[in-house]
């Protein structure tokens, strides 16, 4: 019988060629966060990635996480090729690489089977990614596992090559703890929370809005970017703009009690590999409306949740909406406790202790 390799502190190395110091990607923003979490419980993380910081050091330590110089510059060929010098160097006990650029899968897994070292995946859906279509089947083809946030990206996931059973679903996480001991903010009644990008769709919420503007409500849109502006001004065009609040970009802990004072949240955005806003109004005992999006994960969320609605456009919306009233309001929702932060760090590394043990077995 072979013996299970226990591994009480993982070394970690993550790989990515840009970060969340680089710029705002929801994907390298959660890569960041499961990594100074892990940092948190006593495993020892190192992220290889093209340099963000200053100076000619190699590395740098941050937030208890240390970042290895693959290149000077975000430069995918020249990272791939110097990618597995920099693995050996680290020693890791697993590495964990993000499929961007696609060909750093292959050149991890390369460097991972000289040192006899596992291989995760994580599969970056990208909206507007022009990847050839080789590339991407040989990135799903080279790890051991590929972690998705949803099951909507593992479909896109397996669409590239990756075999059935190497995809695990490893969702995005909140702060349970957070959303309970929280205050409750009264400020509205109906909100929209996400990055005001190309994607937010927020016209659709706003077209539901007008839809009921014979009806008593408030509303509030938390986020901030370049489809602002245009909001902004649908609303003043639909004659309703008095009764909305956009209050810009909050982090979580200031969304949560206004998420807690209101009773319903919606969700229109066409691209969402993983809805965290959504989960996060769930948890604070939202009722939640979801406009189906071929793009977006968020439906998964609601589906079997009796304070949940799919929708497919502004007048069902609007419908729901109405509906939700004979719901009863709540603030915390306990049925989504399984997505805290802690049980979802639990699941990446009871993933890395499998892949780790199916590679001590020989």
């Amino acid at each position: 019988m072979p013996v299970r390799i226990v591994v009480v502190g993982v070394r970690v190395a993550f790989v990515s060629m840009t970060t969340a110091h680089h710029g705002d990607d929801w994907y390298a923003r959660r890569m960041r966060a499961v990594a100074e979490r892990l940092v948190a419980r006593g495993h020892d993380v190192t992220v290889c990635c093209s340099q963000w910081w200053d100076g000619d050091h190699p590395a740098f330590d941050f937030e208890g996480v240390t970042y290895r110089r693959v290149t000077a510059e975000t430069a995918p060929r020249a990272f791939v090729a110097k990618l597995p010098f920099v693995l050996n160097s680290v020693r890791p006990d697993i590495v964990h690489v993000a499929t961007h650029p696609h060909l750093a899968v292959p050149a991890a897994s390369v460097a991972g089977r000289l040192r006899r070292t596992p291989v995760v995946g994580e599969w970056w859906a990208r909206s507007d990614d022009e990847t050839p279509s080789w590339q991407r089947h040989w990135a799903a083809r080279s790890p051991d596992r590929v972690l998705v946030p949803s099951r909507t990206i593992g479909t896109t996931a397996r669409e590239n090559g990756v075999d059935d059973d190497a995809v695990e679903v490893v969702p995005d996480s909140i702060d349970m703890a957070g959303v309970r001991s929280a205050s409750v903010d009264p400020r509205a009644d109906l909100v929209y929370a996400r990055s005001l990008d190309d994607h937010a769709n927020v016209e659709e919420f706003l077209l539901a809005l007008a839809e009921l503007r014979d009806r008593e409500w408030r509303a509030a849109i938390i986020g901030d970017g370049p489809a602002r502006p245009e909001a902004e001004r649908t609303a003043r065009d639909l004659r309703i703009a008095d009764r909305i609040e956009f209050l810009g970009a909050l982090d979580p802990a200031e969304q949560v009690p206004i998420l807690k004072g209101a009773h319903v949240f919606a969700q229109t955005a066409t691209w969402e590999p993983f809805a965290t806003n959504l989960l996060r109004a769930l948890a604070c005992g939202c009722v939640g409306v979801v406009e189906y999006q071929a793009a977006s994960a968020a439906h998964e969320l609601v589906e079997g949740d009796p304070r949940g609605a799919l929708v497919t456009n502004p007048r069902e919306l609007a419908n729901e909406i109405v509906a939700a009233a004979e719901i009863e309001h709540w603030t915390v929702n306990e049925a989504y406790a399984p997505y805290d932060h802690d049980a979802v760090i639990d699941r990446y590394v009871d993933c890395y202790q499998r892949t780790i043990d199916d590679y001590g077995f020989f």
